[in-house]
C-alpha cells in the first residue's frame, strides 16, 4: 500500500471556488489536479509552465485593447496583402 501524506495550505477563496469549478468541467478535483501538478513538475524537473514578471505597460495594453476594438469595428477597412503593398507604394 501507498504510503499518503497530507499537505494543507491557505488559498484565496474565491482562486480555490474558480479552480474548483475548472477542474469539475475537466473531471477532475483538487487532489487529482495536484498530484497531477506534482508529477509533472518532478517529472521535468522544474515547473511545468513559465514563470515570470513579464507584464505589459500601460502603452502595450492599451494598444491590444484599439486592436481588438478595431478587429470588430465592421466600419474599417481590411486589406489583403496584395492590396496593403500596393496601397504603401502609392
Amino acid at each position: 500500500m501507498n504510503n499518503i501524506s497530507s499537505v494543507s495550505f491557505r488559498i484565496d477563496t474565491d482562486l480555490k471556488n474558480k479552480a474548483d469549478a475548472l477542474f469539475a468541467e475537466l473531471g477532475l478535483n483538487m487532489t487529482t489536479a495536484f498530484n497531477i501538478f506534482l508529477r509533472q513538475t518532478v517529472r521535468e524537473g522544474k515547473i511545468p509552465f513559465a514563470v515570470s514578471l513579464n507584464v505589459e505597460n500601460k502603452e502595450t495594453v492599451e494598444a491590444m485593447v484599439e486592436e481588438l476594438r478595431l478587429e470588430n469595428d465592421p466600419n474599417v477597412k481590411t486589406y489583403s496583402l496584395e492590396e496593403a503593398l500596393k496601397e504603401l507604394k502609392q
